[in-house]
């Protein structure tokens, strides 16, 4: 096949840079909503930061907890990015009228291509099994609440993309002459040229030019809709491992401003009530806005994959509670994509997330433990709970008879320090 007409090549780059200048724009979009966080100053433990991005991110290590998913899920993983290489090679033969322009190397091309196809075939059955675990089996934590609507249906269309990429890559291959009669990497479309080779010529240049085009047309559509999809875990899964939780999962972090509180009562020379600078503006104790949250938090939101597994572990929900970790990352990524929208009063807490769901949470941290790309929920909870402590003082009854307890008994229980050992008396 000769050198394509000239106006194809410039249709090719146009629709190329629309795509990849579109999913700049998102990029952009999406840096900037995150910035709407509160810095969270300078980054330790740098090499378990990398060793986590390499085992978790990269290694899928806390997805083969579950083994059946898991494994898929690797699959479809590997398969994804190994097959999508291929695309290097379209893009050199869009842009430049060429025809598989890395064919010259021979037997090693017919050996990549064909590892291609095979990948391309177990990625279709795996995507084919998720697709009967949500649908027809109606797995329990794919069936909560939060999942119907757009959540649902976004789950589906991922598959359905994924499902079409895999199959026009299969019927390009098999229509395309030239790669047949090589004969070298026609491992699967080998067997469906088989079926097809009486065609005429003109026919199957027409199915090979129309995969083709829908091929990559389809894989910038889908690397334009992971902004809008869950699937955006695919891009920030990295960066949010690398900025997970390095220290004991239990471990709270201090609030600077009961920090710089705590150091004013305990300097004697201090004095807490000196007027503040004009227009100085108290900094908030938690959070009742994503713009309370951190950076962190954040692109802990935008990463969550809705996969269920944080809900599945979670004891609250399991007994009964309202409280859903993965609906509150959904519900901390909803208010934050809808902050641009002029006018919107509403805020993160009773808007979108309910005291109720706050209060439920024991704090345990099996969903973060349960997490496949190390998002923390407890965190954006307990930032919110101090919020409701330390500036509505609105805690339930019970939680306030234990402060107060502490305070006048130093301990949670009812009874005066000189009583606290009569027991042994007993």
């Amino acid at each position: 096949m000769g050198a394509w007409p000239s106006l194809s090549n410039v249709i090719f780059a146009l629709i190329l840079a629309t795509g990849v200048g579109y999913f700049s724009y998102n990029m952009r979009r999406l840096i900037a909503l995150i910035k709407k966080g509160r810095p969270i100053g300078r980054v330790e433990d740098k090499k378990q930061r990398w060793r986590n991005v390499l085992y978790i991110a990269l290694g899928q290590s806390k997805l083969v907890k579950r083994p059946v998913s898991g494994l898929m899920h690797v699959l479809v993983y590997l398969g994804f990015i190994i097959i999508n290489i291929e695309v290097l090679e379209i893009v050199i033969d869009g842009l430049f009228g060429t025809h598989r322009i890395f064919q010259f190397i021979g037997p090693v091309y017919g050996v990549l291509i064909g590892l291609f196809e095979v990948l391309a075939v177990l990625v279709f059955i795996a995507v084919v099994v998720f697709w009967l675990r949500r649908n027809a089996l109606k797995l329990k934590r794919f069936w909560s609440p939060e999942m119907k609507g757009w959540p649902k249906t976004d789950a589906n269309l991922i598959l359905y993309f994924e499902m079409v990429l895999m199959g026009l890559f299969l019927m390009m291959n098999a229509a395309d002459l030239s790669f047949q009669q090589m004969n070298q990497g026609n491992w699967v479309s080998g067997s469906i040229y088989a079926l097809i080779q009486n065609w005429p010529e003109a026919q199957l240049h027409i199915i090979e030019r129309f995969c083709w085009w829908v091929h990559i047309i389809g894989i910038l559509g889908f690397l334009n809709y992971l902004y809008f999809s869950k699937h955006l875990h695919i891009l920030l899964a990295f960066p949010n491992v690398y900025f997970g939780r390095t220290n004991n999962p239990g471990q709270f972090e201090n609030l600077d401003s009961v920090t710089e509180q705590v150091k004013l009562m305990m300097d004697p020379a201090a004095d807490p009530y000196a007027a503040q600078p004009e227009g100085t503006v108290p900094e908030k104790f938690g959070a009742s806005d994503v713009t309370d949250l951190t950076q962190v938090q954040l692109l802990n939101a935008m990463t969550c994959t809705e996969c269920g597994r944080c809900t599945s572990e979670c004891p609250a929900n399991q007994t009964g509670k309202l409280l859903s970790p993965r609906k509150i990352m959904m519900d901390t990524r909803d208010r934050l994509m809808a902050l641009p929208k002029e006018g919107d009063s509403k805020q993160l807490l009773d808007d979108y997330i309910t005291r109720e769901e706050l209060w439920a949470c024991t704090t345990c941290n099996a969903c973060v433990e349960a997490c496949p790309v190390s998002i923390d929920p407890v965190s954006i909870i307990m930032s919110m709970r101090q919020y409701l402590v330390m500036e509505q003082s609105a805690a339930p009854s019970e939680l306030n008879v234990t402060m107060s307890n502490i305070e006048n008994n130093a301990a949670p229980w009812p009874f005066n320090q000189q009583d606290r050992g009569n027991w042994i008396n007993e």
